[in-house]
């Protein structure tokens, strides 16, 4: 089911304010290094090229599953097609920045671009997007049928298919099993988070975190976490109005300073060190170091954890993502691959995304990866839930990702309606980008103790409030 869209021209006129404003800051940051420089402060960021005749210009986070693909590229695509790729990898917040200027501004960058459900659907509408239907369905190896609908409904709009899915992911408790087993604790199949608080608390200690969180600024780092408790907490953003537009800033109100006070007395009592500095990657490392004992976070990192040459490999138990006042709180997300208006070369481009994101791929990283098919990047297509190397591979967490992006509540994520788009872990509007970055740095400041909450919320009402002027 493709979703419909409404209000196109005003999407546009607000995504082309967020990108003067989006400019100003990566102008002020020092942002015109898009050439695989490090603009975020954080990670290094990386350009993996081959050696064909034609080049694409590739532009992907840097999350486990696309550096394996990045490896992976020169023998089995450009060995068969000819066609060169060079990776421009970066950190989450970095790629969403020059991604949404480059192609926002027409730039000709790149050739393929990753964004995710946020993205696809606005930028899709707004004309910045080639439409991939057509290329999926004549493409008879590309098996667009085989495609969970859920995540091309999530990368669709009634006038496009605008992102071809490379993993999809929701979002669950990861912990481990052995840890618990030793502390004689019990892990509910769907717990609330005070029961997830408490148990952290009792396992934490100085050799290993009770829990890992994100508090990382950015909206899709420490944004994308606490949003899915803020949801469950009865709290939101913005109220809607009845158009679905963005109505007054839900900031100050008490859910939200009860969520927020609840996040950050959980990292402070029981979580990682430097958690303010920590996002996916972070907590990846350290859950698999033996340094934190639960992690909260996507359910894609089970591919890592249950990988051949994992170290937790077998030690780790998966639970629904935990709520409080909602019944389900998981979000729903798909890591995808989009071509420009503007791409340079896009039926080549067709060939990467066709071949990235088809089922010849999930079948060749599963022969491939040093972390075999367990590591093999997950939900998007049936067929792979359906192979017999698979399901022995990924067992301890194949069919609990499906039912986390099942119970996903994407159309009634808390309490209230939301504006915009649905969305669990983000607000599909176009100003949720800039509003949702500028005040998770205000709570990101509360979590490393040089804020007070009452001055991050008041700082957030105020920008939130100039949203829906």
């Amino acid at each position: 089911m493709k979703r419909s869209w409404s209000g196109r021209g005003a999407h546009i006129r607000r995504w082309t304010a967020v990108l003067v404003a989006l400019a100003l800051v990566l102008a002020a940051c020092g942002g015109d290094d898009d050439e695989g420089s490090d603009t975020s402060g954080g990670d290094s960021n990386t350009t993996v090229g081959g050696g064909g005749e034609v080049t694409l210009n590739v532009a992907i986070v840097g999350n486990p599953q696309m550096e394996d693909i990045a490896s992976l590229t020169p023998e089995l695509f450009t060995g068969d097609t000819g066609i060169n790729v060079e990776y421009t990898i970066l950190e989450e917040q970095t790629l969403r920045e020059i991604v949404t200027r480059d192609v926002g501004a027409s730039g000709q960058q790149f050739d393929v671009v990753m964004i995710g459900m946020y993205e696809a659907p606005q930028f899709g509408e707004n004309g910045w997007l080639y439409d991939l239907d057509q290329w999926a369905l004549d493409d008879a190896a590309y098996a667009k049928d085989d495609l969970i609908p859920a995540v091309v409904s999530g990368l669709s709009t009634e006038n496009g298919f605008w992102a071809a899915p490379f993993y999809a992911e929701s979002s669950f408790l990861m912990y481990r099993q052995d840890v618990l087993d030793d502390a004689g604790i019990a892990m509910p199949a769907a717990p609330t988070w005070d029961e997830v608080a408490g148990i952290a608390r009792q396992i934490d200690s100085d050799e290993m975190a009770g829990i890992c969180l994100r508090g990382k600024p950015g909206w899709g780092d420490l944004g994308a976490a606490f949003t899915t408790v803020l949801n469950t907490f009865g709290a939101t953003w913005w109220l809607a109005n009845d158009d679905g537009s963005i109505g007054e800033a839900q900031i100050t109100q008490p859910e939200f300073k009860e969520a927020l006070g609840f996040y950050v007395d959980l990292l402070n009592d029981a979580g990682e060190d430097d958690a303010a500095n920590a996002s996916y990657n972070e907590c990846s490392t350290l859950y698999q170091d033996g340094k934190v004992a639960m992690w909260y976070d996507a359910t894609v990192a089970a591919a890592s954890f249950e990988a051949d040459d994992s170290p937790v490999k077998g030690l780790n138990g998966y639970a629904l993502a935990p709520t409080k006042v909602t019944d389900t709180s998981g979000w729903l997300w798909a890591w995808a691959v989009a071509i420009p208006q503007n791409a340079p070369n896009p039926d080549a481009a067709w060939e990467y995304v066709s071949w990235a994101t088809g089922p010849e791929y999930l079948v060749q990283a599963g022969e491939n990866l040093p972390g075999g098919w367990a590591s093999v990047p997950p939900g998007t297509r049936q067929s792979l839930y359906d192979n017999p190397n698979y399901q022995e591979a990924a067992g301890a967490f194949a069919q609990k990702t499906l039912d986390a992006m099942l119970a996903a509540p994407i159309d009634s994520p808390g309490t209230t309606p939301r504006p915009g788009l649905p969305g669990v872990q983000f607000v599909g509007v176009p100003e949720f980008q800039d509003v949702g970055t500028r005040c998770t740095e205000q709570f990101s400041a509360v979590i490393a103790g040089n804020a007070s909450i009452d001055d991050a919320l008041g700082a957030c009402q105020a920008i939130a409030s100039q949203a829906s002027q």
